[in-house]
């Protein structure tokens, strides 16, 4: 049987480091224009957010616990967004990805598409640290036994992707102590540094996650800095 080997295609991998939510957002939507318009390669931000709050499409504010005013004391952000899901908590610590790319030239469906992404997580965390991770048939995202490690959740604009995952390394859980998260009542959130009560190289664990992601999408990450996504933007001089 005639064996075909597909090439790998380039995804361009950007760090943004420690972000606030609504600025990594305006980045999101100015990236998935470009894309739609095949302007751009495939890309991937990789970050983590200031402490916020946020709330799916299909999310209910009654799944925030506390009062506002006790999250802005403890300078947590709330914002309402396109995403699919509801509640969550982003936090440093914890690795976001926000994959723009045109998803249908590297899986078949958004059923293969998650499959992937949580794919990229189960395979890492037992690869790197010994940790059995899985599947919940009716909740999207890897888990640790009843416990969340990975949440997943995305917005598709003509074929391109948006939004992503968020992966708990060193995460402090106590916020989503005052949220319900994703409206699941009868689970909870776990991260790297819970379960193996050490505090993780997050630099070490973004390299992991744009690896495995590579791996899983078959794509080779081409790492750019912030001077060339203001290039890709066409915000250079």
């Amino acid at each position: 049987m005639k064996e075909i080997f597909e090439k790998q295609k380039n995804i361009n991998v950007i760090d943004l480091g420690i972000i606030d939510y609504e600025e990594a957002l305006d980045i999101q939507e100015r990236l998935l224009q470009l894309r739609k318009e095949n302007r751009i390669a495939d890309t991937l931000l990789i970050l983590e957010h200031e402490p916020v709050i946020t709330i799916g499409k299909r999310g209910n504010q009654s799944n925030i616990l506390v009062p506002r005013e006790f999250l802005k004391g403890k300078g947590v952000k709330i914002c309402s967004i396109g995403r699919g899901g509801d509640v969550t908590y982003h936090g440093p610590g914890q690795i976001i990805g926000y994959p723009i790319m045109r998803f249908k030239d590297h899986v078949a469906g958004v059923r293969e598409l998650v499959h992937s992404l949580e794919e990229i997580f189960v395979q890492l965390l037992e690869d790197h640290y010994q940790i059995k991770a899985g599947r919940d048939s009716e909740h999207p995202g890897v888990w640790i036994g009843n416990d969340k490690i990975t949440a997943i959740g995305l917005l598709i604009r003509s074929g391109v992707t948006m939004h992503g995952f968020a992966f708990n390394v060193n995460t402090d859980l106590t916020p989503f102590q005052w949220i319900l998260s994703c409206g699941i009542m009868d689970k909870g959130i776990t991260s790297i540094q819970k379960i193996t009560g050490k505090e993780q190289n997050i630099s070490i664990a973004k390299e992991q996650v744009v690896h495995y992601f590579g791996q899983i999408f078959n794509l080779q990450p081409s790492w750019k800095d912030r001077e060339e996504l203001k290039e890709i933007l066409g915000e250079s001089s």
